[in-house]
């Protein structure tokens, strides 16, 4: 591949995808002429209530269940909130919280906030992992006790991919009488979900994660399980997330988990291919490079590598400067200088965590890109460990 100032490879797909042009084009008559609110009683606002009820269909058609149980809001971290809010107030008389060291900033900090809040007296328990990023079961059983309000566990890592066992863990919970919530927003669209035949209480996922647009996402909440609003007002999603909805959005979402379900398998084929083969030659090219995160169970998008002796911030600089994309652990922690509180938890030795990078494709990128960041980052990982005063040499 030529390279060219104005071309971008993007792998940076698990931070926020591009709006798939069918998507956009779904969403544009609700920008424009069908401006209507979907609550009002008029005709006009009436057609823009079908279009919410069409999106519903889809989005529950996508992740098996019945369109009544699909709240949308605005993103994953709102859906995760009301998920896990929604269940201590169902069981007042529980203190404790369950969910694991790797969850993403929007229930590792929530938990961490309500189990330090003066008066509350929760108890929260953050599951270690082993170095491939699972949880022990053994731990896991141990943790679930009469106490326990809600389990909350990701379905997938968004830093290293890596897939946690969610359906026998729902199942387990289930039979303790616990409610049991994941946070599937990696999840979803890269492998298959059939919430029909699993014990999961309350899923969240994100649009923008899925090449729809940022700012909507869902809660599904299994019919019969105890829900509690976490925005009170009107009465839109039936009384369930009050707010005027954001129309053109939700049929943009429902849009896309239609084209999600149309490409799963070229994500688990076509897509896996290139993620293999940029890991494979990245590992082979570059020494003292390492591979976070289980090598099977892992969503076939993703890859996590540290390069050892140098910092993940400048990595991605001189990537930038040949418009490639990629990301130093969650983009929602990027900000920070302190390494990945997930490669932290798996034991991540501290000459690999700052340097980890997370490469996460999708169905819109080319042999010619991972090409071409073959060819380019053996060169920028040995220039920065020749200015390293810690590179030992090889």
């Amino acid at each position: 591949m030529k390279e060219q100032q104005d071309q971008v490879i993007y792998l940076d797909n698990n931070a926020t995808t591009r709006v798939a042009p069918e998507v956009l084009d779904a969403m544009m008559p609700y920008l424009t002429d069908l401006y209507g609110n979907p609550s009002s009683m008029h005709t006009f606002g009436g057609q823009v209530g079908g279009a919410l009820k069409q999106a519903r269909s889809q989005v529950a058609d996508f992740i098996g269940c019945d369109p009544e149980e699909v709240i949308f809001t605005s993103c994953g971290t709102e859906s995760d909130s009301t998920a896990i809010l929604s269940a201590l107030r169902a069981a007042p008389e529980r203190r404790h919280i369950v969910t694991t060291r790797v969850e993403h900033p929007a229930v590792k900090n929530l938990c961490e906030n309500i189990g330090s809040m003066t008066g509350t007296k929760y108890r929260v328990t953050m599951l270690k992992v082993d170095e491939d990023g699972m949880v022990d079961m053994n731990d896991y059983l141990e943790s679930l006790t009469e106490d326990t309000a809600v389990v909350s566990i990701m379905w997938a890592n968004n830093e290293t991919g890596v897939i946690l066992p969610v359906e026998e863990m729902a199942r387990l919970a289930k039979e303790r009488g616990i409610p049991f919530h994941t946070d599937a927003v990696q999840a979803a669209g890269k492998i298959p979900i059939d919430l029909a035949s699993l014990d999961i209480d309350y899923l969240s996922m994100s649009g923008h994660k899925l090449h729809a647009p940022k700012g909507v996402g869902i809660l599904y909440v299994r019919r019969g399980t105890p829900f509690a609003p976490f925005l009170a007002g009107g009465h839109q999603e039936h009384g369930r997330r009050a707010g005027t909805e954001n129309v053109a959005s939700i049929v943009g979402l429902g849009r896309a988990c239609q084209l999600a379900q149309e490409k799963m398998v070229e994500e688990n084929s076509r897509v896996k291919a290139l993620r293999d083969k940029l890991e494979a030659g990245l590992l082979a090219s570059i020494p003292r490079a390492l591979l976070n995160g289980h090598r099977l169970q892992r969503l076939p998008n993703t890859t996590n590598i540290s390069f050892e002796y140098v910092e993940g911030e400048s990595i991605l600089l001189h990537m930038n400067r040949h418009r490639i994309c990629a990301s130093s652990g969650s983009a929602c922690t990027s900000g920070s200088l302190e390494p990945s509180h997930v490669l932290r938890a798996m034991g991540v030795p501290f000459t690999a965590a700052h340097g980890s990078i997370r490469f996460s494709l999708s169905v819109y990128n080319t042999e010619q890109e991972i090409d071409f960041v073959l060819e380019k980052m053996p060169q920028i990982i040995g220039q920065l460990r020749e200015m390293s005063p810690f590179w030992p040499g090889e």
